[in-house]
């Protein structure tokens, strides 16, 4: 496999999640702009270190798990202004990374295998009532499906899916993005979520 370009953020992208992106710089607006023309996708890693916006004397440091980004739609509302809307695809190993020219990054991945459909055991509803809430909650509003922090379908009874949605949610740590990114369990990566929930005192029952 070639090596894929990547662009590193303060927040993880999950699969399924959505991830609204402003671009500005050289190197990702280059990049943008030849996954456009080829319909090809972009890796998302958390930043364990440094900034997202690239300064002389910053040095970035890369997770070691990500996961892929299609873009849905762009926007050019300015010269050297591109506004995207991408989706979460395939959660993938980084095996390897390098900075090219204008400092973007490339890096061999190992695509990992899709969430198996989990259903969610009893101990853990609560995670999935709360997230149920909040959407609902969204709807009443009348809040537009497309502004809304994720996309239906709102798969409510799996655990990935819950988890997935609370991890984008959450002000995790990049410590704690790349733990969960790299956790093949759903139930495992629910059952941690609900135990921050739990501390954060934000459980509906």
């Amino acid at each position: 496999m070639n090596p894929i370009p990547l662009f590193p953020l303060s927040r993880a992208l999950y699969p399924e999640g959505i991830l609204h992106l402003r671009v500005f710089e050289i190197r990702y607006l280059d990049m943008v702009k030849q996954c456009i023309a080829e319909q090809s996708e972009f890796g998302v890693v958390p930043l364990l270190a440094g900034n997202e916006v690239r300064t002389p004397e910053g040095k970035e440091v890369l997770a070691d798990f990500g996961t892929m980004a299609k873009i849905e739609r762009w926007d050019v509302p300015m010269p050297g202004l591109m506004q995207l809307r991408c989706v979460g695809t395939t959660r993938f190993r980084l095996l390897s990374s390098e900075q090219r020219k204008y400092g973007l990054w490339v890096g061999e991945i190992e695509c990992l295998p899709d969430d198996p459909p989990t259903p969610i055991p009893e101990s853990l509803q609560p995670s999935a009532n709360t997230l149920g809430r909040l959407i609902a909650d969204m709807q009443q509003e009348r809040i537009p499906v497309a502004e809304m922090p994720f996309a239906p379908p709102f798969r409510l009874d799996e655990c990935g899916w819950v988890a997935n949605r609370w991890a984008e949610l959450l002000p995790l740590l990049p410590p704690q993005q790349r733990h969960l990114l790299a956790d093949g369990d759903p139930q495992s990566r629910l059952g941690q979520i609900q135990d921050i929930l739990k501390r954060r005192k934000l459980l509906v029952g």
